[in-house]
C-alpha cells in the first residue's frame, strides 16, 4: 500500500473506530457531549501568556526512546522562548506511576507529564489535572490537524486533559533465523488463523517454533516441556487488566470486549470467551510452547526475545525502536493471527498532561502545544520511533522506518483495516481494577486456579467498584 493511501484511509478509518467506540465525538474545538461522571473542575488560568521570568517546566515521560524525540522538541522550543528551560525525566513504566502518584500527594509532582487513557481520568477525578480547555479556546488551537479523533478521546464533561501526540497498533514480531530453522515461512504467519476450539495455525506455528534441549519441536510427541531451548511465543506478562499485548488481540477477534465503550461502568471480564482466551493462553505456557510467566516475569519479555530466546513475540508499534536496537538477529514484523471476527488490535495513544499543583500553568501549556505541534510531531516522526498523531508526521515516520530497513506495514494495516481496532478501555476506578485484574490474571497463568474459576469472581469485584 503507498504511504498516501495509508495515510488517507487512516483519516478515515481512525475517525469511524472512535465515533463507533463510546458514542459519537463533538466537532474539533467544541466540548464533547457530557459523559456520566463529572471530572473535576480544575480550574485552568484564564490567561495564556507566559510570565516573561526565567522558568523551569519539569517534564515527566518513561518511554527511553522517544526520549531523544522530546529533547530535539524541546530544544526547538527552548530556543524560541529563552526563559523558559524544559527539563526531561525519564523512568521506567512501574517507577514513572508511582512517583507521579506519591508526587501529586506530596506537591513534588512534574509541572507536564505524559499520561495514559487509562489514568487520566482517575487523576482528573481527583482534581489533580488543569482543565486545559480553555487554553485550547484562547489559543484556537485547532484539533482537526490530529487524526481520526484522537483529541476526544482526552476530553470529557467539557473539560480537556490533553492534547494528542501518537497512536498505536499490535503486531506480531518474528525471529527470521527461528522461522528459517523450523521452515516456517513469513507467509505463513501473516495468514495464521486462530479459534478457541483448536488454536487455529497460529497455535500449530508457534508449536512447531518450540524447540527443547534434545532438537525436538513442539509437535513432536518427544518435545518435554520442561527443558525448552526456545519458546514458539513470548508474551509480555500477564496482561493485567486490558492485555493490550498480551490478550486482547485474541479476546477481541472472539466479539468479546471489555465494556459498553468510554466511561462504561460495567466490565465483562466473566464472558466465557474471555474466560476461554486466557485459559488457552495458560494451557499454551504449561505445553511449553510460551514462554512461562515466571521467566517472563524475571528476564523481562522484549529482552529474552532480542537474546533469542523466542520466535515471536506480540508487541506493540512503540517498541519498534527496542527490536531495532536490541534483537541479536534478523527480525520483521507480522500480521496479528485471524480469529473467528478477523484481526483485532487495541488502538491507544498518548498525551501530555498539566499536574494542577504547577506553578508555571502558562508556561506548562506552551510545552504542552508544542509538544503536541506539527512541528514537534514532524520531529518525532523523523527519529521512526512512534506513529504521531498528525498526517504528515506519519509520513514522516513511515519513511523513517523505510530508511532503517524496517517493514512496518503490519502495525499500518491494522490501523487502516475495517473494524481492525477497538479503543483502549477508558473508564473510571482504573488502579483499582488493575489491582483486582493482575493477581486474578497471574494465578491463572501460572497455573494456581483456572480461569472458569477466578476470573468470574473477579469481575464482580470490578464491577462492584461502580456501584
Amino acid at each position: 500500500m503507498k504511504k498516501v493511501s495509508i495515510l488517507v484511509t487512516l483519516l478515515l478509518i481512525l475517525g469511524t473506530v472512535l465515533s463507533a467506540c463510546g458514542g459519537a465525538a463533538a466537532p474539533a474545538a467544541q466540548a464533547p457531549a457530557a459523559d456520566s461522571g463529572a471530572a473535576a473542575d480544575t480550574g485552568a488560568a484564564a490567561s495564556t501568556a507566559p510570565s516573561g521570568d526565567a522558568v523551569t517546566i519539569e517534564y515527566w515521560l518513561w518511554d527511553s526512546n522517544q526520549l531523544p524525540a522530546y529533547q530535539a522538541c524541546a530544544d526547538a522550543f527552548m530556543a524560541a522562548n529563552p526563559n523558559i528551560k524544559v527539563n526531561i525525566t525519564q523512568s521506567g513504566w512501574g517507577d514513572y506511576w508511582n512517583n507521579i502518584q506519591t508526587g501529586m500527594v506530596a506537591g513534588t509532582a512534574p509541572d507536564v507529564f505524559t499520561d495514559h487513557l487509562a489514568k487520566y481520568p482517575e487523576f482528573a477525578a481527583k482534581e489533580q489535572l488543569v482543565d486545559i480547555q480553555p487554553y485550547v479556546d484562547a489559543d484556537q488551537v485547532d484539533l482537526s490537524v490530529y487524526l481520526g479523533q484522537l483529541a476526544d478521546l482526552w476530553a470529557r464533561d467539557g473539560k480537556r486533559f490533553g492534547l494528542p501526540k501518537d497512536w498505536d497498533t499490535i503486531a506480531i514480531v518474528y525471529n527470521q533465523d527461528a522461522l528459517d530453522a523450523a521452515g516456517v515461512t513469513v507467509d505463513e504467519l501473516n495468514s495464521a488463523t486462530w479459534d478457541l476450539e483448536t488454536g487455529g495455525t497460529f497455535q500449530e506455528l508457534i508449536a512447531k517454533l518450540s524447540i527443547d534441549e534434545n532438537g525436538n519441536n513442539g509437535l513432536s510427541p518427544d518435545f518435554d516441556p520442561t527443558k525448552v531451548k526456545q519458546y514458539g511465543f513470548i508474551m509480555d506478562g500477564n496482561g493485567g487488566a486490558y492485555g493490550q499485548t498480551q490478550f486482547s488481540w485474541l479476546t477481541a477477534t472472539t466479539g468479546w470486549q471489555f465494556n459498553d465503550g468510554l466511561y462504561a461502568t460495567k466490565y465483562y471480564y466473566d464472558d466465557p470467551r474471555f474466560i476461554a482466551t486466557n485459559q488457552w493462553i495458560a494451557d499454551m505456557m504449561k505445553k511449553g510452547y510460551m514462554m512461562p510467566l515466571e521467566l517472563t516475569t524475571s528476564l523481562g519479555a522484549s529482552a529474552a526475545f532480542n537474546s533469542g530466546q523466542g520466535a515471536l513475540h506480540g508487541n506493540g508499534s512503540w517498541m519498534i525502536g527496542s527490536f531495532a536496537d536490541g534483537a541479536t538477529f534478523p527480525f520483521g514484523f507480522a500480521r496479528l493471527p485471524q480469529g473467528p471476527e478477523g484481526r483485532k488490535s487495541m488502538f491507544n495513544g498518548l498525551a501530555d498532561s498539566i499536574w494542577v499543583g504547577t506553578k508555571h500553568p502558562a508556561e506548562a501549556w506552551q510545552w504542552v502545544k508544542f509538544a503536541a505541534s506539527q512541528e514537534c510531531a514532524d520531529k518525532v516522526g523523523e527519529f521512526g520511533v512512534v506513529f504521531p498523531a498528525q498526517q504528515s508526521a506519519v509520513d514522516k515516520a513511515l519513511a523513517a522506518y523505510e530508511a532503517k530497513g524496517l517493514d512496518v506495514s503490519a502495525f499500518t494495516l491494522q490501523a487502516t483495516e475495517p473494524d481492525g481496532t477497538f479503543l483502549f478501555p477508558v473508564t473510571d476506578h482504573a488502579s483499582e481494577i488493575v489491582a483486582i485484574m493482575d493477581p486474578a490474571m497471574a494465578s491463572v497463568l501460572l497455573g494456581q486456579a483456572s480461569a472458569e474459576e477466578v476470573f468470574p469472581k473477579a469481575n464482580e469485584e470490578v464491577n462492584a467498584l461502580f456501584q
